[in-house]
């Protein structure tokens, strides 16, 4: 699930109202909605996909990172690539790709073709998703905005709370004898649709002041987070080799070494990735070590859940995507609670560390549920942690960004909205690889299969953990301001 944040900085032009804004604004969130559904159902397909085509269990981590990994990467230029060519031609280029990929995606045959695959989906996806949020700027007149960006919250949820549903019903129904493969082909009609939308309702749209591709940079960072992911998910089954940890170790170097890259592009009057000033920021440095430990808790537990119902408890997949229901009502309820009753404005930073208490608690109590109920664990003596969880999420979800974009100047506000949502996006990948390796480590198999006790072992391993990086996301929450920035000195 991607969150792209809104760039602040002051617009190269004063945005004029377009003439088919709002056909132009549900083209953008049809967009949207492919990569939230995305990012969710393999979640709930993956075991099914690895049945059918075999593999190991790395499958199922690498059909998520690799994803996200791909996307967080893509996003760093995707949205560049529309100042340099034109947001609607990257738009349409995105989404005639992203359907591309959809459809290789369901004609997979192999374990290596689908991941492939999903490593096309979410570069693609990075050039697709970042033009429309450039050409809302432009085609909303300032007291129209607001209401246009305020779509999003609305379609998110809707995604949140049905795509597992979804993605459970079309691998449950067989639709045409399709199985798992549906879940990707129900994105040509989504994709052909914004493809065609775009093509009459979208504006010609680019920057006045485009900057150029910092392909070094690009590659320098890829690398990093490739020498850190490949070896968490694949050093599981091969036994762990002194290789994997060379590998892992080697990738703090690299991010090093872009760091000084992009500082010595600065100082020779290129356009770095990332604005060096910002590592010298108490909120950025914060806000990344923030981020990365909370995406990488929430969608890292997303998959241990549904790998332990499906896996340790049986549940079908449209089960498992009832199940995982309350967590997503919960976010909901819980960005209306912080939105609603001004929370955000009132409690500021304070939000934040009690949605990351609640989280907690509810962490603890999902904890003590499967002690109390063992094996025979249900969805409604699971739903009370999970809608807890959900509400918690959204508590922190809902400031979260602008809390931390309000420790960095203005200027400096369009290159970090860009890398907080690449980080979101890297956070996920490490959650998928990291949460994913504990999980499968600690299954116990027999000579008749797994055991099915070690699958509730797992899970409160995962558990644990998840509480553990709720409290690094807790302590480095103290370095981002107190409030966010008032929306008149937004910029």
């Amino acid at each position: 699930m991607t969150t792209v944040l809104p760039d602040t900085a002051p617009p190269d032009t004063q945005p004029a109202a377009y003439r088919w804004r709002w056909a132009a604004l549900f083209v953008i969130l049809a967009a949207e909605v492919m990569d939230l559904l995305d990012a969710l159902v393999t979640t709930i397909a993956g075991p099914s996909i690895q049945a059918e085509l075999g593999g190991s269990e790395s499958l199922i981590q690498w059909l998520g990172a690799g994803y996200t990994l791909a996307m967080a990467v893509g996003l760093i230029t995707g949205g560049r690539l529309g100042d340099l060519y034109g947001r609607k031609r990257m738009f349409m280029i995105g989404a005639a790709g992203f359907v591309v990929a959809s459809a290789l995606c369901a004609a997979a045959t192999t374990p290596e073709l689908l991941i492939g695959a999903r490593v096309l989906q979410g570069l693609l996806g990075a050039v697709l998703l970042p033009q429309g949020l450039g050409m809302i700027k432009e085609m909303f007149p300032p007291k129209e905005a607001g209401a246009a960006f305020g779509a999003f919250g609305p379609v998110m949820g809707l995604s949140a709370v049905g795509g597992p549903i979804l993605a459970g019903w079309l691998v449950d129904a067989d639709l045409l004898g399709t199985g798992w493969r549906m879940i990707f082909l129900i994105n040509l009609p989504l994709g052909l649709l914004a493809l065609f939308g775009a093509a009459k309702f979208l504006p010609e749209s680019r920057s006045a002041h485009a900057s150029r591709l910092d392909l070094g940079g690009v590659a320098l960072v890829s690398a990093g987070a490739l020498l850190l992911l490949y070896p968490l998910v694949q050093g599981r089954e091969l036994g762990w080799p002194a290789w994997t940890f060379v590998m892992m170790a080697a990738s703090l170097p690299v991010f090093l070494l872009f760091g000084r890259q992009q500082a010595a592009r600065r100082r020779g009057g290129g356009d770095p990735l990332v604005e060096p000033s910002l590592f010298r920021r108490r909120a950025f440095t914060g806000g990344l070590v923030a981020g990365l430990a909370f995406f990488a808790g929430m969608i890292g537990f997303g998959l241990a859940f549904s790998l332990y119902v499906q896996l340790g408890l049986g549940y079908s997949p449209l089960k498992a995507g009832l199940a995982s229901v309350p967590q997503s009502l919960g976010i909901v309820v819980g960005f209306g609670i912080a939105g609603g009753a001004g929370l955000t404005r009132k409690l500021g930073r304070r939000l934040l560390h009690l949605g990351l208490a609640v989280m907690a608690a509810a962490t603890i109590g999902f904890v003590i549920t499967l002690d109390q109920a063992g094996v025979g664990v249900t969805p409604w003596q699971l739903a009370p942690a999970l809608g807890v969880f959900g509400v918690g999420m959204g508590l922190v979800m809902a400031p979260f960004f602008d809390i931390i974009l309000a420790g960095v100047q203005p200027h400096e506000t369009g290159s970090a909205s860009g890398t907080f949502t690449a980080v979101q996006q890297l956070g996920g990948a490490v959650g998928i690889a990291l949460l994913g390796t504990l999980f499968f480590n600690t299954v116990s198999f027999g000579p008749l299969g797994p055991d099915p006790a070690s699958f509730g072992d797992a899970m409160r391993l995962v558990l644990w953990v998840e509480v553990a990086l709720l409290a690094v996301t807790f302590l480095a929450a103290f370095l981002l301001p107190r409030q966010a920035r008032e929306e008149e000195h937004a910029h």
